[in-house]
């Protein structure tokens, strides 16, 4: 359902994965769909299967949308129905961060007076309002919404109880607050200079693990294990480790070696390490000392200690 300071109708522009995701769960909830807008007619028609409505609107260039705006780019969306795109009340801009900063002037000039009055919504976790300038300097209301979860894959994630990090003017921050109760998330107001900071956290806490679990899978698999039988052996303790964390917290919940205080079982990973690459040792070895910093009762001894372990003494 839509609620009364939410408008009908919205844009994608760079529909990949988190925009195919917000498209299809607004939609669902009452929203109208206008122009998707990706790079080619497949992608921008595969979108709006994905969303379920939509006008798919093809503007050619790479990674979803122009790479560089060009002059071709902005007259060739503009031939495709850029009409299409600014007859809509909000207009999402879910491109990578490397594109957005090009595609916000692109669409911006495309956009030109009919940007008054808008509200324009980017979804990058690190940049801010700044990146949306152009469109602000026609008129529009401009901020950013970041949903804190994993868009990886095909599957297209449930937003409930999900925290979104919202930034910007006064307008496009109650636009952007709005959108993510209506979604059954959790709006936090963040400050514009905290967003790379609430970024890095998801990264070390969560983004890190892709490739610490695979690091730990191929370490059984170079002792024998077979990919399955190594999956059986961590993804289980993975899950009770998130679960204790839930319950009790990170300190109470705290098991292993250096929790122990047993640091000759450090010196032994250590040792035992050397015959793997320059990266599993360094891994182990920071992973190491950052428990040390954040969970030791005594970071200062603990450092002292780890540092000795690995160093095999």
């Amino acid at each position: 359902m839509l609620t009364r300071s939410m408008k009908a109708t919205l844009s994608i522009i760079g529909a990949g994965r988190v925009g195919k995701t917000l498209g299809r769960r607004l939609r669902e909830r009452g929203w109208h769909v206008g122009a998707v807008v990706t790079r080619s007619a497949a992608t921008a028609r595969a979108a709006v299967r994905a969303i379920g409505g939509g006008t798919p609107l093809p503007v050619g260039g790479s990674a979803g949308i122009p790479r560089r705006a060009s002059g071709s780019a902005a007259r060739r969306a503009s031939a495709l129905g850029s009409d299409l795109i600014f007859d809509a009340d909000l207009i999402f801009l879910t491109t990578s961060d490397d594109d957005l900063p090009a595609i916000a002037r692109t669409f911006a000039k495309i956009g030109g007076a009919r940007c008054r009055g808008k509200v324009v919504l980017h979804t990058s976790a690190t940049l801010d309002r700044i990146a949306l300038a152009p469109f602000a300097r026609f008129g529009a209301a401009v901020g950013s919404l970041h949903p804190m979860q994993a868009f990886g894959g095909s599957v297209m994630p449930n937003l409930r109880d999900v925290i979104f990090a919202v930034e910007g003017d006064a307008k496009a921050s109650r636009m952007a607050q709005s959108i993510a109760k209506s979604l059954g998330g959790i709006p936090v107001v963040i400050d514009t200079r905290d967003k790379a900071i609430y970024h890095a956290s998801a990264v070390i806490a969560a983004g890190s693990t892709y490739a610490t679990i695979e690091t730990g899978l191929q370490m059984l698999e170079h002792i024998g294990f077979p990919r399955r039988r190594a999956e059986q052996t961590l993804f289980p303790l993975l899950r009770q480790i998130l679960d204790n964390i839930e319950r009790i917290g990170s300190h109470a919940a705290w098991t292993g070696p250096l929790s122990r205080g047993d640091y000759a079982i450090v010196a032994r990973h250590a040792r035992a390490l050397r015959n793997y690459p320059f990266e599993f040792r360094q891994a182990y070895a920071a992973l190491a000392l950052l428990a040390g910093r954040v969970l030791a009762k005594n970071p200062r001894v603990a450092k002292e200690k780890i540092v000795a372990a690995l160093r095999g003494r």
